[in-house]
């Protein structure tokens, strides 16, 4: 294996043309480049299977909940796509196992889509940003739209300095 790789790096940075017995020249383009050296270890059994890859790949695709999920809400084609300013509940396997709060912004960006929720809870503003291909994210639920149809920005961070505005949008009135 070790023999192949090194004929091939030689094949690579020679200039001459290749022949059965000819041997590979120095690196054409300069006399002091210094080839890499070629791995000493060997890859392991599992490696060679593929099966590093091919775990990595399961753990990061998403599962059909989760395409079906990405299509329903997050699709920009989608009639039922979530709006910045609607109330949205997010179920959840971890505590705290549901938030309730207005959608001030969403971050599509293909299995790695994410949404940020804001709530006021105790006089104390909360944010949580959800991750849609996340396990421990479970189901999302629209409770209301945004009021007349949609908010006239897609990131809602406004909402932060005003509770005024953010308790308005909650209770249905702006």
């Amino acid at each position: 294996m070790a023999s192949a790789t090194r004929q091939i790096f030689k094949r690579l940075f020679s200039s001459t043309p290749r022949t059965a017995n000819t041997q590979a020249a120095t690196y054409p383009f300069s006399k002091t480049a210094i080839l890499p050296p070629l791995p000493t270890k060997a890859p392991t059994e599992a490696l060679r299977a593929g099966k590093g890859l091919m775990q990595h790949i399961n753990k990061t695709l998403a599962t059909p909940e989760k395409k079906e999920l990405l299509e329903k809400f997050f699709s920009r084609r989608s009639k039922n796509q979530l709006q910045p300013g609607s109330i949205v509940t997010v179920l959840q396997d971890q505590a705290p196992t549901q938030f309730t709060g207005v959608l001030i912004a969403i971050r599509r960006r293909g299995h790695n889509t994410s949404f940020r929720l804001r709530n006021i809870l105790q006089r104390t503003g909360i944010e949580m940003q959800f991750f849609v291909n996340s396990p421990s994210l479970k189901e999302v639920k629209l409770v209301r739209a945004p009021p007349r149809g949609r908010m006239r920005r897609a990131k809602l961070f406004y909402l932060r300095d005003a509770p005024s505005k953010m308790t308005g949008l909650a209770g249905g009135k702006k």
